[in-house]
């Protein structure tokens, strides 16, 4: 492939992986902003938001847990367009482990269900978004999240059905 900008390799894969994740960040806050607040929070709030779930009724921690794996995906992509793939990468691992909370719980929580599985669908579709904007060297870590988020995702939409 010619590089036309005269950019060395990785600075043109940089440009293009930065230029991609920004469309994607663009194009579906249209989407989101209607339905989800997109606005992130600084690492403070965000342990504050941790805590409330942690020490949430059972019945409300599905969702509570499922709005953190939404606002820790949404910061894994900001850090991954700012170039902080480790700190992207470890916001991901967070996320792998609310997921597993979310999985657990499942069965204890019957309060805003649909919400949940709109969120979860909503935070798939980004890190769909994201992995196909991502470098050979972030897929892995990714895919294993994607994955784990599909499967909760199935299970929250099972449980929708389940209670309606």
């Amino acid at each position: 492939m010619r590089q036309a900008s005269g950019l060395p390799g990785s600075l043109h894969r940089s440009t293009r992986f930065a230029a991609l994740l920004l469309a994607l960040v663009f194009c579906s806050h249209a989407h989101a902003s209607a339905t989800f607040d997109t606005t992130l929070p600084d690492e403070q709030t965000l342990s504050q938001l941790e805590q409330r779930a942690q020490q949430a009724h059972p019945r409300e921690q599905c969702f509570l847990y499922t709005e953190l794996v939404h606002v820790m995906t949404e910061i894994a992509g900001k850090e991954m367009l700012d170039g902080n793939v480790e700190q992207a990468s470890a916001m991901l691992k967070r996320v792998e482990r609310y997921a597993q909370l979310i999985h657990l719980g499942l069965a204890n929580d019957t309060k805003r269900l649909k919400n949940a599985e709109q969120l979860m669908q909503h935070t798939t579709y980004r890190l769909n978004g994201l992995l196909r904007a991502a470098s050979s060297d972030d897929r892995e870590t990714l895919k294993s999240t994607l994955k784990q988020l599909d499967q909760v995702q199935d299970e929250l939409l099972t449980q929708v059905f389940k209670h309606n």
